[in-house]
């Protein structure tokens, strides 16, 4: 994507206009231009030149974005720390000083102005004996101030001009028409009352003009009181980004690195000393030194020393993460206990802060899907405002009013319109949701990933390093009776310590996490691939590996055969030792669910998503990590390369007309389409999750991922929590629902304020409190837009599913349609034999056996309005016995809920307590 800076831009129909011109340009595959950020992304393969060209023609400037300028990355110079600069003077707020100084400027003549129009005239303020009964003095002094408050707000009129010449009209246009008419009426009629003097017309008739048709007051204050909205909207933008400008804040401006003062001697080591250095000046290789307290400056590897680092700058977790030797460290966190050595392995734009900044940067240049329905509008709104105006002032003087209220009404209508509100309704709200969601650990790519990731049903977890930590544990120590558990542990140390097996780690781990002392090696070893292995200790044959394999050597007894099938149910491994022909034990090792997994799982049913484990285990183990995990379904066998198909499948199922759609969704809510595509969410870490994470609607890579998922996800957790994953769909819905607030206002405010000043409703509005009120409602979208700064993403306690009427979790037996791979039995479901090309396999996806069966039912109630109502239907059901779940929607006046016990379903108890809370039941839908 090509970024650029663009210039003159006020208003939302200015954006729109940069967006239509650049995207006639041929190469230009899609554009976004942001009014919050004045900046343009642009995909395709068009010449920059052109492109900036094509702005230019539309009569605004544009330049290519000053950090893409910086020249090429190099990690020994400079060029990193220049785009650093670069984007944070790109997000330094110029704008705010100005308008404040045009503002001071403007209030101080402008009050001396409405001294003389109005102090003087409604409340007998003294003015100099000179303009006693001098009403053309006075009106000439009224001219001057309103010219001088005109020429200081200058902006409006040659951008209003400018964009008129252009077949653009903007923003500024409105607020120039609105001035500029009330100017030139007012000139008009003193040169009326010019005229009337030298006639030598009555006082009385000269007065009336004065008092009732001068407007230099208005014609000044329109342009004052648009600069205070402004200023007003200037400041909340600006704090808009400044979740991005602490991010940057946080890089270091210097390192602590180890030079080298002299050359080795013989065997002893090149002698250095701690030099500070700007942070350009640090290479990958370097050795830098941090001291309790200090940032690390760029990422690395702790080459000496422990300590604990806060890493919450990064990931949001407060809890500070213990570093030893081998240990990864990243820029910005902060050293909070020992003396670390370290070696660079990533400087300047290439560290782990620099790339979330570029993330939380790029995505404000893109633009959501909610925001085409505002820029359509934004794009006619102007030159319909016009043309709204005309027939204002036209029909009032047919209607037989005079040409000074005709006027009035007219240039109110153009003073209070506002296609700004509307332009960053939905910028404002993804600036600030993306930069909460960056300081939390949760990084959106596009602003159309903030948005669709609430809106999902389905999602998709891999097993592996998503659900399990991805490593293997010991859970269990079982020796048979006569053999202690450090004796166990310690032989099979001795064995597996020879093995680079991820089982045999496991237990390595283990014994040196015990406090076993018991310390023996083993000769004469071999490794059995796939099987086991064997070894002499102390004289004596020993055989480590599966239960197949060690019966080869001796038989289980019955003890541990009975851990054996314990072991396959709970999805462990079981490995089992014997001494010359008699058992020892078995020790089971399992990937280990996360401490966080069931919580998250659990956080993502109770906001409505079905939750479904892809796991390449059998189905057996597959459903044991599944069950502990409290996912809704398990599809196991799973191939690599079946992923991405298996994703497809969860969307396109319900489009398809099967019933997997079932089998991949909550139940659908009362009235929707059976046909709609499921959007669904993948969750993965590895290189063979990539393809899966392009297909679903929305990739999530944890953090601990691979570069390769990372780089194929939409969303990027810093933490490798699915508690994460619940955070960025709360977050997700919270700002969307931001957007429709902003969206709702902006709309309502024009729909009502424009009948309002046109004098439909009987009301002669002011120009003034026209202007007024169109330089609050910029502020008002703003303001609102930075409440979403004091929401918090990680609470879970008012989660709800995003349909009222679905009940989280209920999934059916279902089929989904797709090919097999192998003999592997993808969803462990029944499999058919005569399988075609043309015919797929059907392979039934059955519901986990710990799902309960029950009776779901729709009652219909009327009287509810609100989420309230909502609120006290949901809490008086669920407290009968028989019910365990209630979904209210008020819009479809009808109350899903689940019958735990069908027998005790009482009919006229659900009615009473329905009817106890006021409103009316009318049974079963």
């Amino acid at each position: 994507m090509q970024k650029f800076d663009v210039t003159g831009m006020s208003c939302a129909a200015c954006s729109a206009r940069v967006e239509k011109a650049v995207g006639a340009v041929p190469g230009v595959t899609s554009v976004a231009v942001s009014l919050l950020t004045n900046s343009m992304g642009v995909e395709g393969t068009a010449d920059p030149d052109d492109i900036i060209a094509a702005v230019v023609k539309a009569g605004y400037g544009a330049s290519l974005h000053s950090a893409a300028k910086a020249p090429a990355h190099d990690p020994s110079s400079s060029s990193a720390s220049s785009r650093a600069h670069a984007s944070e003077n790109a997000l330094k707020d110029t704008e705010t000083p100005k308008l404040v100084r045009r503002l001071i400027l403007s209030a101080g003549f402008l009050l001396v102005l409405m001294y003389v129009s109005m102090g003087h005239n409604m409340w007998d303020f003294p003015l100099p004996s000179f303009f006693d009964n001098n009403m053309i003095g006075l009106a000439l002094v009224q001219m001057l101030l309103a010219l001088i408050v005109m020429y200081i707000n200058r902006k409006f009129f040659s951008s209003g001009l400018k964009s008129v010449l252009h077949g653009a009209p903007n923003m500024d246009t409105l607020v120039a028409l609105g001035s500029g008419v009330s100017f030139l009426w007012s000139l008009w009629v003193v040169f009326e009352m010019t005229h009337l003097m030298a006639g030598g017309a009555a006082h009385e008739e000269i007065h009336e003009l004065y008092h009732n048709q001068l407007y230099f007051e208005s014609a000044a204050m329109i342009p004052a009181l648009i600069t205070i909205g402004k200023t007003l909207e200037s400041i909340s933008k600006g704090r808009t980004t400044n979740s991005l400008k602490s991010l940057m804040d946080l890089a270091p401006k210097t390192a602590r690195v180890l030079r080298v003062t002299s050359c080795p001697i013989g065997d002893a080591p090149a002698e250095r000393e701690e030099v500070i250095v700007p942070i350009e000046e640090v290479a990958v290789g370097d050795i830098f030194a941090v001291k309790p307290g200090e940032s690390i400056p760029v990422d690395g590897e702790v080459l000496e020393g422990e300590s604990a680092v806060d890493e919450s700058a990064l990931t949001g977790e407060s809890v500070p993460v213990d570093k030893a030797p081998g240990a990864k460290v990243s820029a910005a966190t902060i050293n909070r206990s020992g003396y670390i050595k370290c070696r660079a392995t990533r400087v300047g734009e290439d560290t782990t802060l620099s790339k979330i900044i570029q993330m939380v940067s790029d995505a404000s240049a893109t633009k959501a899907p909610i925001a085409r329905i505002a820029d359509k509008v934004s794009g006619i709104f102007v030159p319909a405002v016009i043309g709204i105006a005309l027939l204002v002032t036209a029909g009032w003087l047919i209607a037989g009013k005079t040409a000074a209220f005709a006027l009035a009404r007219g240039i109110s209508v153009l003073v209070i319109s506002c296609p700004c509100a509307l332009g960053l309704a939905t910028p404002v709200a993804i600036m600030v949701g993306n930069g909460l969601a960056a300081r939390n650990g949760v990084l959106f790519k596009t602003s159309e990933a903030l948005e669709i990731t609430g809106k999902a049903t389905v999602i998709a977890l891999d097993k592996t390093g998503t659900i399990t930590s991805g490593t293997p544990r010991v859970t269990g120590i079982h020796p048979v009776s006569g053999v202690a558990s450090d004796e166990l542990l310690g032989k099979a140390y001795a064995l597996e310590k020879m093995s680079e097996h991820p089982l045999a780690k496991a237990i390595v781990d283990e014994y040196d996490s015990s406090s076993c002392n018991i310390v023996t090696n083993a000769s004469e070893f071999a490794i059995h691939s796939g099987h086991g292995l064997e070894g002499v200790i102390d004289g004596k044959k020993i055989h480590g590996g599966s239960g197949k394999y060690i019966r080869n050597f001796a038989e289980l007894p019955t003890e541990m055969q009975q851990a054996e099938m314990k072991c396959a149910e709970e999805g462990e491994t079981p490995v089992f030792f014997e001494e010359d022909g008699k058992i020892l034990g078995m020790i089971s090792v399992a990937d280990t669910i996360k401490d966080d997994s069931a919580e998250g799982i659990r956080q993502l049913k109770n906001l409505g998503l079905s939750v479904i484990m892809l796991s390449g285990d059998n189905q057996k183990t597959a459903d044991a990590i599944g069950a502990k995990a409290g996912v809704d379904q398990v599809i196991a066998d799973v191939l690599p390369e079946e992923k991405a198909s298996v994703i497809a499948k969860l969307q396109g199922a319900a489009a398809a007309g099967t019933a997997a759609a079932t089998a991949a969704v909550s139940a659908s809510a009362p009235g929707s389409s059976p046909s709609a595509k499921n959007r669904v969410i993948m969750v993965g870490d590895g290189i063979n999750d990539a393809p899966a994470l392009t297909t679903a609607d929305i990739g999530i890579a944890i953090g601990a991922g691979t570069d390769v998922a990372i780089d194929s996800a939409d969303v990027v957790l810093m933490n490798s929590s699915l508690t994460d994953v619940a955070a960025a769909i709360r977050l997700s819905r919270k700002t969307v629902r931001n957007i429709h607030e902003n969206l709702f206002w902006a709309f309502f405010y024009n729909a009502v304020c424009i009948p309002v000043a046109a004098g439909i409703l009987s009301w002669k509005m002011n120009p003034m409190i026209g202007a007024a009120a169109m330089s609050i409602s910029s502020f008002t979208v703003c303001m609102n837009a930075l409440r979403l700064n004091l929401y918090n993403m990680r609470d879970s306690s008012h989660d709800k599913p995003l349909h009222r009427g679905a009940a989280p979790g209920l999934i059916s037996d279902a089929t989904v349609q797709m090919p097999l791979h192998g003999s592997g039995d993808l969803a462990g479901g029944t499999v058919s034999d005569d399988s075609s090309e043309s015919d797929p396999e059907e392979i039934t996806i059955p519901e986990t056996e710990k799902r309960s069966q029950l009776m779901k039912k729709t009652l219909k109630v009327e009287g509810m309005m609100c989420g309230h109502c909502e609120a006290t239907v949901k809490k008086a059901l669920e407290a009968l016995p028989f019910i365990s779940y209630a979904a209210p929607d008020h819009d479809a006046n009808t109350c899903v809920i689940e019958v735990s016990d069908e027998a005790a379903w009482d009919e006229d108890l659900v009615r009473e307590t329905i009817e106890s809370k006021d409103f009316k039941y009318l049974g079963e839908a």
